[in-house]
């Protein structure tokens, strides 16, 4: 059942909770898409089979909560991400984050080290907006965003575009995450398509090249694309939270 949150900025958040054994894990999803993927809902199925605690959520103006997608920003999604895990979660979390989510675990990581005990990033896409506008927009979008405030740029996902605002960009450069030290303490599983055309595997590398930690382990998958939601591809998902709890379990017990 979809309930909602109110966070300290004012948005009203649509999530879903399952109870269950901490430390819980916490799904972030991408630019635009909903709690309801295939993502989200196979680990729903898996923390329940496994007793764990888990929790999907929308962020503002995306699937069931409050807002106009086109008013939000890299700042207000992570703000909603962070009131969620302070408000539902007790104790350290893994956070799996795709695609956007990856980047916003990255800043939750950032800002709230004793709340996160792993991460699983799947095309983690950190600094996506400065990307955008350094080498995907062209001489012309750039002096449209400037002047109309947003550009629209078609989605493989959905016959709806993309919008690209101003205030999205801007709010990214406030948001970067692989410019300045970027150290992970905890278990960090990448996972990265060969064949994805949205995030690049230069892109997991420079992520993997750049974070600093005691386990960061990136995998290839021959070509798997940005959805990653195969049966195989969603199965890797979950070894990796396997592999994370393994290692808590065995640093636990000596």
């Amino acid at each position: 059942m979809t309930t909602f949150i109110t966070t300290p900025q004012g948005r009203h958040i649509a999530y879903s909770r399952t109870p269950g054994k901490e430390p819980g894990i916490v799904f972030l999803g991408g630019f635009k898409s909903d709690m309801t993927g295939s993502k989200a809902m196979h680990l729903q199925a898996w923390a329940e089979s496994n007793g764990r605690a888990f929790v999907r959520f929308d962020y503002s103006g995306h699937g069931r909560s409050h807002g106009e997608f086109t008013d939000g920003a890299i700042t207000d999604w992570f703000e909603d991400a962070r009131a969620l895990i302070e408000v539902l979660t007790e104790g350290p979390q893994i956070l799996v984050g795709s695609s956007m989510g990856g980047w916003i675990a990255l800043l939750l990581a950032r800002v709230l080290p004793e709340r996160v005990c792993g991460l699983v990033g799947i095309a983690s896409a950190p600094d996506f907006t400065e990307t955008i506008w350094e080498t995907e927009f062209s001489t012309a979008d750039r002096a449209r965003l400037l002047a109309e405030g947003q550009v629209e740029r078609p989605s493989a996902y959905s016959a709806d575009p993309y919008v690209i605002t101003q205030r999205l960009i801007e709010d990214g450069r406030r948001n970067l995450v692989l410019d300045t030290p970027l150290s992970l303490p905890f278990p960090v599983r990448l996972l990265q398509g060969s064949a994805d055309p949205d995030v690049p595997v230069a892109r997991a590398m420079a992520l993997f090249d750049h974070a600093t930690g005691p386990d960061i382990r990136l995998t290839l998958v021959k070509d798997a694309d940005h959805r990653f939601s195969t049966p195989a591809c969603l199965g890797m998902i979950t070894d990796m939270l396997e592999d994370i709890l393994r290692g808590r379990a065995d640093a636990a017990g000596r």
